[in-house]
């Protein structure tokens, strides 16, 4: 690549500044006018889900003590964290139904020590709620509360979810009352080497790091949830996404520390992303790129640079036919799970060497572009999935930071994601330019 771009080094010092107001506290109206019940959910490091109220009184050593007598385990080597943050007294900033995780400390955590079972007699009393509740603001979620009440209904009537084979990580597909898949729901226990996963794929605790290096075990739900809230106007097509505490007996639970499995037809609750299934044709490697717009590509390379998307593969890019329009489709992204990591690394694009990154973006996509704030973009997120990582808000200020700054220098598509993806000489990786620049700050 010979393109080089001067601009954005300039902008580095403008990233510098935004790391600060990163670490601001949350706008003060978010701690003003707490409901004095808020329920929450905490999740054990191996999948186990418990619903509670907090009182306004109740601190981080109450919550773990009513969750002893619960699960009947001791909680006293164990820390209650939330994205970041360890939990010690004070509550007054977790907001109404958002999730905690109960971790063992570092130095007490070993592979002989017990798993916490989520089919616990205690914790099933407990859990007499709804069979999916929505995690998050319900106004913000419109478009997907009549899909949810749809599944709801249908479950209360026996149509069973049904197992996704395909996939490294457990995923089950919801219908309605009519038998139809209406959304895919994803329970961030059964990640790849998450407690629960139901292919093989175990052996690491819920917030060790997975997959990918700078993406936590059970933290890729809340991605998924992060891209459609991102993707303003369904400018780029992602799907409705919410993050659900969600019972069913069809998920998968591993006893003991193998991984073992026994076959045990009890409700369990967990910790899922849910996103509206779309009928397609196809997916993105199962024909030729000829035929995708120009425009649905750029979309979704905009969408792919602001949230460091490292597994933009042909196979989570859905093609589907258009009725009426013969050779006309239309691409739907999905999986956005291994986007926003803890830090730069390097992405995957699978659009980079497609045609259509190369030709120029029409005036409304620089317009588009030129209107992304990526402030306003953090303290969103930080409102709407207040668990995310502080270092998460970093990488997208980052390269939305960068995507302004490059298209205004006059970059298509393609040279933008050839900036920020490394090169392999011989044996080693070279950091990619977009590395290079910032390690320059």
């Amino acid at each position: 690549m010979t393109t080089k771009l001067e601009s954005p080094v300039k902008t580095q010092m403008v990233v510098t500044l935004i790391g600060g107001l990163l670490n601001r506290d949350c706008h003060e109206s978010t701690r003003q006018n707490l409901a004095r019940r808020r329920r929450v959910f905490v999740q054990t490091e191996t999948g186990c889900v418990l619903g509670m109220e907090l009182e306004r009184g109740d601190n981080a050593h109450t919550v773990k003590r009513r969750l002893q007598l619960a699960l009947s385990v001791p909680t006293d080597q164990s820390s209650l964290t939330f994205g970041d943050r360890i939990l010690n007294n004070d509550l007054s900033a977790i907001r109404n139904h958002s999730p905690l995780l109960l971790a063992r400390n570092a130095m007490h955590r070993s592979s002989s020590t017990p798993c916490l079972s989520p089919t616990g007699k205690n914790l099933l009393q407990k859990d007499q709620s709804d069979p999916i509740e929505i995690l998050g603001c319900p106004n913000n979620f419109a478009r997907i509360d009549e899909l949810v009440k749809d599944i709801v209904a249908a479950i209360k009537k026996g149509v069973d979810p049904i197992p996704v084979h395909s996939g490294l990580g457990g995923a089950y597909y919801f219908r309605n009352i009519s038998g139809e898949s209406v959304a895919i729901v994803k329970p961030t226990d059964e990640e790849p080497f998450a407690p629960n996963n139901p292919k093989g794929f175990v052996g690491k605790a819920l917030g060790q790091p997975g997959l990918k290096s700078s993406v936590r075990v059970g933290e890729t739900g809340f991605r998924e949830v992060a891209a459609y809230l991102l993707d303003y106007d369904h400018f780029a097509n992602v799907p409705p996404t919410v993050l659900v505490k969600v019972a069913h007996q069809i998920f998968n639970v591993n006893y003991g520390v193998n991984g073992d499995k026994i076959q045990k037809k009890k409700r369990v609750s967990k910790i899922a992303s849910l996103q509206q299934f779309i009928p397609h044709d196809y997916d993105a490697g199962d024909c030729g790129t000829s035929s995708f717009p120009v425009a649905a590509v750029h979309r979704i390379g905009i969408l792919d640079i602001r949230i460091f998307n490292t597994d933009r593969h042909a196979g989570n890019l859905l093609v589907k036919k258009l009725d009426g329009e013969f050779g006309q489709v239309e691409l739907i992204p999905i999986d956005h799970g291994l986007c926003l990591p803890e830090q730069l690394e390097d992405p995957y694009f699978e659009w980079i060497h497609w045609p259509q990154a190369s030709i120029p973006f029409s005036e409304d996509e620089l317009e588009y572009i030129r209107n992304l704030n990526p402030i306003c973009d953090s303290e969103m997120l930080k409102m709407e999935l207040p668990m995310i990582r502080e270092a998460c808000l970093r990488v997208l200020v980052l390269c939305t930071i960068f995507l302004k700054e490059a298209t205004a220098f006059g970059l298509c598509l393609a040279e933008i994601g050839e900036m920020m993806s490394r090169e392999f000489g011989g044996r080693e990786e070279k950091p990619s330019e977009l590395e290079a620049i910032v390690r320059m700050q």
